[in-house]
């Protein structure tokens, strides 16, 4: 899939200003805590459910972050945050790769904070995110609420999506793959949704 406007504006979080209620709200809380310049150094983009608007209570503010030196990012993340309601900061490998996730509460919100050595734009939250805006762009608000009203049933965004579009298989990797696919067969697929979700 080729970046688009459409991409590049979750880039920022501009776009959050002028957003729903919870998005507005999330806008104020990430420009108060100063996040995004804090961690500039680590690319930082907010993705996830509050981006697309298909967030519910209690979802977090996500922040994919590119990592290289883990341990000045946990050093930086320990003295901005640490003193911040449930702060905990976890380094582990998984999967070969060494990652850290970061989690605290800030003005009503839970943020979480996640670093890996791999380029923000090439994570799989970021991608998951990117093709679920694309998908909710080509089937509209219905879809939207149908689909939280998956998540308020207490399924995963990434399982949500699957049920909803009727994928057959692990719906994490089929919405990566589909990160890569034309808009012209994305079109296909969600129009066939329409007609036959099964």
């Amino acid at each position: 899939m080729q970046m688009d406007i459409a991409e590049i504006r979750y880039h920022t979080i501009d776009y959050l200003a002028a957003g729903n209620e919870r998005q507005r709200s999330a806008y104020e809380a990430l420009r108060s805590l100063g996040v995004f310049p804090s961690l500039q150094a680590f690319n930082p983009i907010l993705v996830g459910t509050v981006p697309i608007g298909i967030d519910i209570a209690g979802s977090d503010l996500d922040i994919a972050c590119e990592v290289m030196d883990m341990a000045a990012f946990v050093r930086i993340a320990n003295e901005l945050y640490g003193e911040h309601e449930g702060f905990r900061c976890i380094r582990r490998m998984k999967d070969g790769m060494e990652r850290t996730v970061v989690n605290f509460a800030y003005n009503g919100w839970p943020i979480e904070i996640f670093g890996q050595p791999v380029p923000t734009k090439r994570q799989n939250g970021y991608m998951h995110m990117i093709v679920e805006a694309k998908i909710l762009g080509l089937l509209g608000s219905t879809a939207k609420e149908e689909i939280r009203l998956l998540k308020f049933s207490g399924l995963k965004t990434e399982p949500a999506f699957g049920q909803f579009l009727g994928l057959q298989g692990d719906a994490y990797k089929i919405l990566l793959d589909m990160y890569h696919w034309s808009d012209k067969r994305l079109m296909h697929m969600t129009k066939k949704s329409k007609t036959d979700p099964s």
